[in-house]
C-alpha cells in the first residue's frame, strides 16, 4: 500500500529531527500505532480541524472523538492509555515529594489529569509542613455540572495522611476556568473547616481545556 512508504518516510524524519514533523504528521504516526493497515493522514487532519490543536485532540472527550469517522473503540482505548501516560508523566516530579511552591506547578499537573473530563472531579494535593507532596488523589466526582465536596471528608483524608496543608483542584468540563458562586461558597466552607482543624488550605484551583485560575490568589475569598 502507498501509505506504508509514506509512514516509513515519516519515521525516518522522526529519527532525524522530531521537531521537523508537522502536528498532523505526529498524529498520523500516533494513529498508525493502532490503525496499522490504514492511511491515517485523512483522520489526523480531520481531528486537527475538529479540535484545532494537538492538545485539543488529546483533551477531547471520548464521545467527541468517537464522532470522527474512523475513530473507533480500539483507537479510543489507545487514546485513553496515551492520556493516562501523559498525566502520570506530569505528576512524576511531584510524586517524588518535591516542594509545591506555586499554584502553577499544581495546575500544570492537574490539567493533564482533569481538563478533558466530561464531568467534574475534585482532587487534592496534600503536603507536609514544608509543602512537599504527600498524596495527590481524587476526593470527589460528580456530574457534568457539579461535584459534591464535603469539607469533613477532605479533613479526614488530611489527618489520615498527617498532612499539614493541601491544594484543592477541580475542573470545569468544556468551560472557562472562572470561579462560580458555588465554587466560592465551597472554598469558604472548606477554608473555615481547615482553620478549625489547623490545616492550611493553600489554594483552590480551577482547570479546564481553556486554562486555569486560582480562587485564593485572586483574592476572591
Amino acid at each position: 500500500m502507498h501509505y506504508h512508504g509514506h509512514r516509513d518516510r515519516l519515521r525516518e524524519r522522526l529519527d532525524k529531527n522530531p521537531c521537523d514533523l508537522a502536528d498532523y504528521e505526529i498524529l498520523e504516526l500516533l494513529l498508525g500505532q493502532v490503525l496499522t493497515r490504514r492511511d491515517t493522514k485523512p483522520l489526523a487532519k480531520d481531528l486537527l480541524a475538529r479540535f484545532h490543536s494537538l492538545r485539543g485532540v488529546l483533551d477531547a472527550r471520548p464521545a467527541e472523538l468517537l464522532q470522527a469517522p474512523g475513530f473507533g473503540p480500539g483507537l479510543l482505548n489507545y487514546w485513553l492509555l496515551l492520556r493516562e501516560t501523559l498525566a502520570r508523566y506530569a505528576e512524576a516530579p511531584l510524586r517524588r515529594h518535591e516542594v509545591l511552591a506555586t499554584p502553577e506547578s499544581v495546575a500544570a499537573m492537574a490539567r493533564l489529569r482533569l481538563a478533558g473530563l466530561p464531568y467534574e472531579k475534585v482532587w487534592a494535593a496534600f503536603v507536609d509542613n514544608q509543602n512537599r507532596l504527600i498524596a495527590w488523589e481524587c476526593v470527589s466526582a460528580g456530574s457534568v455540572e457539579s461535584s459534591a465536596v464535603y469539607p469533613r471528608e477532605i479533613m479526614e483524608k488530611a489527618l489520615l495522611k498527617k498532612a499539614s496543608g493541601f491544594f484543592l483542584v477541580h475542573n470545569h468540563p468544556g468551560g472557562r476556568p472562572t470561579a462560580s458562586q458555588s465554587d466560592l461558597d465551597v472554598t469558604r466552607r472548606v477554608l473555615e473547616c481547615a482553620k478549625i482543624m489547623e490545616i492550611r488550605m493553600l489554594d483552590h484551583l480551577i482547570v479546564s481545556d481553556q486554562g486555569w485560575s486560582s480562587i485564593m490568589h485572586q483574592g476572591l475569598v
